[in-house]
């Protein structure tokens, strides 16, 4: 990367045109997508991926789609000569996009057209750390918080902060938070703390951090500076060798269930929106019984009615669902569908839970599985985008 991302809008005999497909969409919990007559949505998506021959990867870049009312996706815009555009996130007014750069040290900002959905490069910093895989803005949207994957080149993994100027461009980072930690037994995943996400509460409070390398969860609150402040007491030990990877809330505020890698389990907190504070009360397995094979688990997420959990996982190449009791915030296990590609690193539902959309990894596909109202069970698999080595979805 020399600074500057390639933007192309593409012209219509180069779009990525997918045939239609069942109306019934709706925009994502931080969408804000235009929704017509019969659940139908027009608006954009936009596909993170990866690009590195280290990681065999296909991907060319940031692709922009436009979603017409039938739900059909076409491709507008390919911003290229980006390596590993692997996490999006909007900030919270969505008027600006970011990418984290997997694998490298470096985020990028971006402006989001609100009338085309098209991208213009703003800046590009770096995260004060290695392979950043997750960044999320705080609700003042005054910072982008990172976390920072790997130990190399003598740099620490941990957490940083960095300031969200007037623009959206990003600034240097206003806080570097490394990690130490017991690390777990695992030969190979676990050699150092492994932060893998950071994921704010919904009331905006707290951050939690899953930290695959060291099997368990903590919690930091972010101060008015932008500087990290870990929650003493607030954090929650996993299971040697379970690999925490991401966490998601119930709407409700009073469960979070975190999806472990290593295992494919999903654990339960009991939530304290007070204190921060993360006590475990259940473990269960993302995969069905009658698999016997190697699988890693990969996203999780909350129906926004709280009803549902999904998991994904990798090697399965399913999706679970699981029934939540309102009261215990217990799992019980109703379904494991075919994710209908090829590692389903990523997914994410619409606003209503009608729809889900699956990022698969090594299929190079993006898929939209209907929900059923009733069971909460993703429906056949639909192929709406082929794209290169998709690891991440935005939808406004």
């Amino acid at each position: 990367m020399d600074g500057r991302a390639r933007l192309m809008t593409l012209p219509v005999s180069r779009r990525t045109v997918v045939a239609g497909i069942a109306a019934g969409m709706a925009t994502q919990a931080s969408g804000t997508g235009r929704v017509l007559r019969g659940g139908s949505m027009s608006g954009f998506a936009y596909v993170g991926c990866r690009t590195s021959r280290e990681r065999n990867a296909k991907g060319d870049g940031i692709s922009v789609y436009r979603i017409a009312a039938d739900g059909a996706w076409t491709r507008i815009q390919l911003v290229s000569d980006l390596i590993n555009p692997s996490w999006l996130a909007f900030d919270r007014s969505r008027r600006f996009l970011y990418t984290a750069h997997g694998d490298g040290s470096e985020a990028s900002a971006f402006r989001v057209d609100p009338a085309t959905g098209e991208l213009t490069f703003l800046n590009r910093v770096t995260t004060g750390g290695r392979n950043p895989v997750h960044l999320m803005a705080d609700p003042t949207n005054r910072f982008m918080v990172v976390a920072n994957h790997i130990v190399a080149d003598g740099v620490k993994s941990g957490l940083s902060t960095l300031p969200i100027a007037a623009d959206g461009s990003l600034g240097a980072p206003v806080d570097i938070v490394a990690f130490d930690g017991k690390i777990g037994p695992h030969r190979v995943e676990q050699p150092f703390p492994k932060p893998h996400q950071v994921q704010f509460d919904p009331p905006g409070k707290f951050i939690t951090v899953p930290d695959k390398g060291c099997d368990r969860v903590l919690v930091y609150r972010i101060d008015g500076g932008g500087k990290l402040h870990l929650v003493e007491n607030g954090g929650a030990a996993a299971r040697e060798t379970s690999g925490p990877r991401h966490v998601a809330f119930h709407p409700g505020s009073r469960f979070a269930y975190v999806i472990n890698e290593l295992d494919s389990t999903i654990v339960g907190y009991h939530f304290d929106p007070a204190s921060g504070a993360l006590r475990p009360f259940q473990v269960v397995s993302a995969l069905a019984d009658t698999f016997t094979g190697n699988s890693r688990g990969s996203e999780i997420a909350v129906s926004p009615d709280g009803r549902h959990v999904y998991a994904s996982n990798r090697g399965a190449d399913t999706v679970a669902t699981f029934a939540v009791d309102g009261l215990s915030g217990r799992l019980t296990l109703t379904g494991s569908s075919p994710a209908g590609g090829k590692t389903p690193r990523f997914f994410t539902l619409t606003a209503d839970g009608s729809a889900m959309f699956v990022a698969n990894e090594e299929g190079h596909t993006i898929v939209r599985h209907a929900i059923d109202p009733r069971s909460g069970l993703p429906q056949k698999p639909v192929v709406i985008a082929e794209t290169g080595s998709p690891t991440s979805i935005l939808l406004s």
